[in-house]
């Protein structure tokens, strides 16, 4: 009797171990706060994705820049030391250069546009493109719109910008357009800008409002003009080696979480925005509706520098041709 217990015992024990062993997990990293609505949707990603595979598929979040800049972030899963990120398509860029298009200033006629073109056939070739670079894109989050804050003065005309040095990301699309406005681009990283607006590193910054409002610039930054310039969507973006890694079914399963939390995140978004606005608002920031066809008009200088690239040209000429 003693006998067939020890047994039964290494049984459980072996078939324990075994359980263990077919448990993987999913290392993410991002830049943001945990109380933003991408951070929320990520978690919801990570509550979907042990759901459907019966908790085989674990993911570890690592938010506010805990493993570096969103660039760096990006080379660590490019060498297989992390699995998965969300990253803006500005920065992006730097690695899949089509992803370069969707930073075009007043590249999207509206939000509406903007999800047509990312959701359709367009948005997926950019995913696709990005494997080249041993980085697979699997969706788009909601960004929302990026527009100036700055310290000093209001900007409700491009000519306000001249000789202020704006902050933006690692991005040459971003540094070309803040230069067509007559601004200084200034490359800083997220996590380094509170303290640079404090130091007068740089006089303002560019971005969504759920942004300017986490990260607590509006405390420095007293005017918000909402020129809304670029709509630059986040990119979930998993490392081809850890892709590969997986079987057909993990790779479904975790399709299928990314594409729940993307619904998730993007009706998450719309409440996020509305009510950073108020916020800030009531913590004494003027918000400005500037006339943007100033800004569309010399924001055509970008356009045309990528319009003489032909591969570029393709993919602008489709986005604007979609309704």
């Amino acid at each position: 009797m003693r006998k067939k217990i020890f047994i039964i015992f290494i049984a459980a024990l072996l078939f324990s171990g075994c359980q263990l062993s077919q448990i993987k997990t999913i290392k993410l990293a991002h830049g943001l706060d945990v109380t933003h609505s991408v951070h929320l949707a990520l978690e919801y990603f990570g509550e979907e994705i042990r759901r459907i595979s019966s908790g085989q598929l674990v993911l570890e979040i690592y938010p506010n820049s805990q493993l570096g800049s969103e660039r760096e972030i990006l080379e660590l899963i490019q060498i297989g030391s992390l699995h998965m990120t969300k990253v803006s398509a500005a920065t992006l860029e730097n690695f899949a250069p089509q992803s370069k298009v969707l930073g075009l200033p007043y590249i999207f006629k509206n939000r509406a546009h903007a999800f047509r073109v990312l959701d359709g056939e367009i948005g997926q070739n950019l995913l696709k493109d990005s494997q080249k670079y041993r980085l697979k894109g699997l969706g788009y989050y909601d960004a929302g719109y990026r527009s100036f804050y700055t310290k000093e003065r209001p900007i409700d005309h491009p000519n306000e910008l001249k000789g202020l040095k704006i902050r933006v990301m690692e991005s040459v699309t971003a540094m070309n357009m803040v230069r067509s406005f007559g601004g200084a681009p200034t490359p800083i990283s997220w996590g380094e800008l509170y303290t640079s607006l404090q130091q007068g590193v740089v006089d303002g910054a560019e971005n969504n409002p759920p942004s300017f409002y986490l990260s607590k610039h509006y405390e420095i930054c007293k005017y918000y003009s909402l020129n809304e310039h670029t709509y630059s969507p986040d990119v979930i973006i998993i490392g081809n080696s850890f892709w590969n890694e997986l079987s057909a079914e993990q790779q479904n399963w975790i399709s299928a979480a990314v594409n729940t939390s993307i619904e998730f995140q993007r009706k998450l978004w719309a409440d996020h925005e509305a009510n950073a606005l108020e916020k800030v608002a009531k913590a004494g920031v003027e918000i400005i509706n500037p006339d943007k066809e100033h800004f569309i008009e010399l924001a055509q200088k970008v356009h045309e520098q990528y319009l003489k690239d032909e591969e570029l040209k393709s993919i602008i000429t489709q986005i604007k041709a979609l309704e």
